[in-house]
């Protein structure tokens, strides 16, 4: 069984149930090792005493907070175990909401919200009537040194957990906004709406995969081998000149060649395994 996140309880009014907390997703990049050149060895990180001029042992070092310029405060771990509010260990629910009326901007990470150590009535009681009433709770709670709040909804026979970004964590500034002169003709609007309804289809993720990763996993491979390296075709893309043209021969384009996700990731595993 993975390590849970966190534990603790939720309070739901006067009743409350424990919990563990699970990561429901991560990352899975490719990554690489820092090496020196000249050997190929590993290299490490140095924590080092620019005023001592030396380096500085893992146990010597503290965490300050830079109050003005050079000048800090130093915190202690036991000092902030000290004033940890109650959502340090209890997820304290303020409302519930539909979520629909949360923007997806405002999410953070996704978890799995299990029982504590056994599935209590409470639990099972608190996830059928989030099913039931179609609502999802915001809650808040303290974790990674910080105090989140959190969406928890019902999903089948668990509850899902994901935590929020607060408002003035939105970058705001860095949202565009369309100018008015740039819409579209009602033409070409409808040949684009039809051109969505050719394309859509149920998601299923299991069709999705990282071809960034997979051309990674093939250089390693060739380089290893000591193989050519196959570089990957560069798309050109015309600048669009007819907008009506470009979405009529995107729609014929649709209709006699589309392929689904899966039908092209099985044909380029076809073609690699030609290749090889």
């Amino acid at each position: 069984m993975p390590a849970a996140v966190w534990t603790g309880y939720v309070s739901f009014g006067l009743v409350s149930f424990p919990v563990r907390l699970y990561a429901a997703a991560r990352g899975d990049a490719i990554h690489f090792h820092m090496l020196h050149r000249k050997d190929l060895s590993r290299v490490k990180t140095v924590w080092y005493c620019a005023a001592e001029d030396q380096p500085v042992d893992r146990e010597d070092l503290v965490n300050g907070y830079e109050v003005s310029k050079n000048e800090y405060v130093v915190i202690e771990p036991e000092e902030l175990k000290q004033i940890a509010p109650a959502t340090a260990t209890t997820m304290d629910i303020v409302q519930f909401v539909r979520e629909s009326d949360v923007d997806p901007l405002y999410l953070d990470t996704s978890y799995y919200l299990a029982p504590g150590d056994k599935v209590s009535k409470p639990y099972a009681l608190f996830m059928k009537a989030l099913a039931a009433t179609k609502y999802s709770a915001i809650a808040k709670m303290t974790m990674h040194a910080r105090e989140h709040i959190v969406l928890i909804r019902s999903a089948g026979d668990s509850l899902v957990m994901h935590t929020l970004y607060y408002p003035e964590e939105l970058q705001k500034k860095n949202r565009v906004s369309i100018p008015s002169s740039a819409a579209a003709s009602r033409k070409e609007l409808d040949l684009a709406i039809e051109l969505i309804k050719k394309l859509a289809a149920p998601f299923k993720p299991e069709d999705l995969h990282d071809t960034y990763r997979e051309n990674v996993e093939r250089l390693i491979e060739q380089k290893q081998k000591g193989e050519k390296i196959t570089a990957e075709p560069k798309p050109r893309r015309a600048p669009v000149v007819n907008l009506m043209e470009a979405l009529q021969k995107s729609l014929r384009a649709s209709t006699s060649a589309v392929k689904t996700p899966s039908a092209q990731a099985a044909a380029k595993t076809s073609r690699r395994r030609k290749a090889a």
